[in-house]
C-alpha cells in the first residue's frame, strides 16, 4: 500500500469514527495557503478542525506525537484561513487530533484527542 493510499485509508477510518461520535462531517482535505486540513466537522455548535495521524505501529512513537508545536501552529492558521474564506464570522472552534494505529491484519486502535491544540 502506498503512503498516499495508507493516508487515505486512515482518513476514511477517522471520518467513520467521528460520525459514530455524532460529529457532522463538513469537508475533507481542504487546501489553504498554509496546507491541508484533513477533516472539518461540527460537534454540535462547535466547528472542529481535525488532524489525522495514522501509523502501522508505535516503534517510532505514537501517531499523535507527530503533531509537533510547529504543526499545531500551522493547523491554527489553516483553521483561521478556512473560517475567513467561508465567512463563518465569530464561531466557536477547536482542533482535534485523531490518532490511529493500524497494524496489518488487525483492527485499528483509534484515539480522539479533543481540543488538542492551544490557540
Amino acid at each position: 500500500m502506498s503512503k498516499k493510499s495508507f493516508g487515505n485509508e486512515g482518513e476514511k477510518i477517522a471520518r467513520d469514527f467521528l460520525e459514530n461520535q455524532d460529529y457532522e462531517i463538513i469537508d475533507s482535505n481542504f487546501r489553504t495557503r498554509f496546507g491541508e486540513i484533513d477533516i472539518i466537522a461540527r460537534d454540535r455548535d462547535v466547528w472542529v478542525f481535525c488532524e489525522v495521524k495514522a501509523r502501522r505501529g508505535i516503534s517510532f512513537g505514537l501517531p499523535e506525537e507527530a503533531v509537533t508545536f510547529r504543526k499545531q501552529n500551522k493547523i491554527v492558521h489553516q483553521a483561521l484561513a478556512y473560517i475567513k474564506e467561508k465567512n463563518l464570522g465569530d464561531v466557536s472552534w477547536r482542533v482535534d487530533v485523531v490518532s490511529i494505529v493500524m497494524p496489518v491484519g488487525r483492527e485499528p486502535k483509534i484515539k480522539l484527542i479533543k481540543n488538542a491544540v492551544e490557540r
